[in-house]
């Protein structure tokens, strides 16, 4: 497709790459055996977990399941997409990155059209606090929130004037600009024809991605008027469910970000900002998403929201407690701080200071806050008030990941209920698989040993990718009637073709595929039971014969259940054609099978 980078530069480059090298260069790598381990840049550990192999090119941390090549190290370390994670890699290596066709998709030249401009805007709206007329209302504004003209200007606060056409004035004078300015939403099309802008006498607030580029602007107002604050609309580069104002800031303050605070305004930002609380960032007019705590996740282990302590703060912090329960991976921490009645981090912050702020005896850990609501008015004395705790926690157990910190609140429930933990820890099992009860005329899923099975070849390719020259006819493999037959025929195919390829390599031929994701998960279990140091008869040849026998296996099993549902419909061989009879003397030569008709 012209302007998408080749595949075969993308092999060429990560053959060239030494995936040690590159993480070497952000956290200190010591080796152990034939592989490397450090400390997980990815989430708080004191024993170093994270490991990565130079013959595989492959990292893989086994405290927070984080795993990939260097491409992906670098998308998720430096916060990079695809393309530019590719062409950082590709300087290393003194290579120029190619493109199909010679030039770079319109789609994504629009894009980047579209973030230069919006740089621009910043610019204006920054001149305009310097120098419009009506900017003195701003400024005092600022004064009275305590904010000095250097936080104003590392946040890049500006001014909108009033009137309905000053940034059309300023950077839309061509057709071409109004449409980039209607694309971003800094103006809006009137229904009698022409634009006017859509930020009027408002401080405006700057916001980055976390690749530092201005995706959007927040607003507010400096009267009376309404909306309070406005945000520039949903856009092909903003979209407030993803981003957290600060965020870019928060991650630039300092080396290691051990805790964020979630905030829920711009101002609540800059006034901890300004009392040296650097690691904040606040939601855009929006409950955090998953989303929201997966990118906040990448960077910390610990997240603490802020609310206000009223009926409506505690509603938003019980739908912050839901989207975090699956999250809850071991290692991370989500916690709560509810400001006393009628004030805000600003507020609070002024009257305590940092070191009150950041006085973690404030702060309700989750799981106590899930408790409290859940055991509001219970009786320990009432056995259905020990009924209705056991039912109203399950929905909410079930939505954990298995770790130390779901089993934790297994055991305090059960405790408080007195129900033996494992009739407890069955229930909730039985509660997971309900809604994926099969109707009656369903047909029989696949039993769990084919599909081990069938997971176990695959492993076994990643582990040793060579092991796939011994089987040199595979294309009885489509026959297999399993789900993923037909990718593991493929990377029979791939790796016969190029045999020296690495686990890295295999993991980015099937980047952006159906298959990315269940790779992803195979390639950290392959892994750990066969470090090629560890145990001898784990060597190559040893590989070869478990792969060589768990692929004859699946024929066999497959020969089986073909012969099965060849005779299934009929109650007598009698019954069968001629043409069925040929195929089952096939599949099965020792069997009596009647002569054709």
């Amino acid at each position: 497709m012209p302007g998408q980078i080749p595949k075969t530069f993308i092999d060429d480059l990560l053959t060239r790459t030494d995936i040690v090298d590159v993480i070497d260069g952000f956290v200190p790598l010591r080796k152990t055996g034939s592989n490397h381990k450090g400390l997980c840049p990815f989430h708080d550990e004191k024993t170093p977990s994270f490991t990565v192999s130079q013959e595989k090119q492959f990292y893989h941390c086994f405290g927070c399941g984080v795993n990939g090549s260097a491409i992906t190290f670098l998308m998720e370390y430096r916060h990079l997409d695809f393309i530019a994670a590719v062409e950082e890699l590709a300087r290393r290596a003194g290579l120029e990155v190619p493109r199909e066709g010679g030039t770079v998709p319109a789609r994504d030249q629009k894009l980047t059209e579209l973030y230069e401009l919006q740089e621009l805007v910043v610019q204006f709206y920054r001149k305009q606090l310097k120098q419009h007329s009506d900017a003195e209302r701003a400024i005092t504004y600022l004064k009275q929130r305590g904010i000095t003209g250097e936080l104003a200007a590392k946040f890049e606060l500006g001014y909108a004037p009033a009137g309905w056409d000053n940034l059309i004035k300023a950077l839309g004078q061509s057709d071409a600009a109004q449409k980039r300015l209607l694309k971003t939403g800094l103006i809006i099309q009137r229904d009698q024809g022409g634009f006017y802008d859509r930020f009027r006498d408002r401080i405006m607030f700057p916001i980055r991605d976390q690749r530092g580029r201005v995706i959007g602007f927040g607003g507010r107002v400096l009267d009376d008027g309404t909306p309070k604050y406005l945000n520039s609309p949903e856009t092909p580069i903003f979209h407030k469910g993803r981003e957290l104002y600060g965020f870019y800031q928060a991650r630039h303050a300092g080396k290691n970000l051990q805790r964020l605070y979630v905030v829920e305004g711009y101002m609540d930002v800059l006034a901890l900002v300004q009392h040296d609380v650097n690691n904040v960032a606040a939601t855009l007019g929006t409950a955090a998403t998953p989303d929201h705590l997966e990118s906040v996740f990448r960077i910390t282990p610990e997240i603490v929201f802020c609310f206000d302590g009223d009926e409506a703060g505690r509603k938003a912090a019980w739908r912050a407690l839901e989207i975090s329960l699956p999250l809850l991976r071991d290692g991370r921490r989500v916690f709560f701080m509810f400001m006393p009645d009628d004030k805000d981090p600003d507020d609070f912050i002024r009257e305590h200071g940092k070191a009150g702020f950041e006085d973690l005896k404030k702060y309700v850990p989750l799981t106590d806050y899930l408790l409290q609501e859940l055991t509001r008015d219970f009786d320990p004395g009432i056995r259905e008030h020990k009924s209705k705790l056991i039912h109203e926690a399950t929905p909410y157990l079930t939505k954990m990941p298995q770790g130390s910190l779901k089993q934790l609140l297994i055991d305090e429930i059960a405790g408080l209920t007195g129900l033996d933990k494992s009739i407890f820890d069955q229930q909730l099992m039985e509660t997971k698989v309900r809604p994926q009860t099969r109707p009656v005329n369903a047909s029989r899923p696949q039993r769990k040993t084919e599909r081990t099975l069938l997971a176990q070849v695959i492993k076994l390719l990643l582990i040793k990718p060579k092991i796939a020259l011994t089987i040199p006819d595979y294309d009885d493999l489509a026959d297999i009637n399993l789900p993923g037959t037909d990718f593991l025929k493929d990377l029979i195919q791939l790796i016969q073709a190029t045999p020296d390829i690495t686990l890295a390599r295999i993991l980015e031929t099937w980047r952006g595929t159906k298959y990315e994701k269940r790779l992803s998960e195979l390639a950290p279990i392959a892994e750990s039971p066969y470090e090629k140091d560890e145990v001898d008869i784990h060597s190559e040849e040893f590989l070869a014969i478990e792969f060589s026998d768990a692929i004859a296996s699946l024929r066999e099993w497959s020969r089986k259940e073909r012969i099965k549902k060849k005779t299934s419909k009929v109650s007598s061989l009698n019954e069968l054609t001629d043409e069925h009879k040929t195929e089952l003397r096939n599949l099965n030569p020792k069997a009596r099978i009647p002569s054709e008709n």
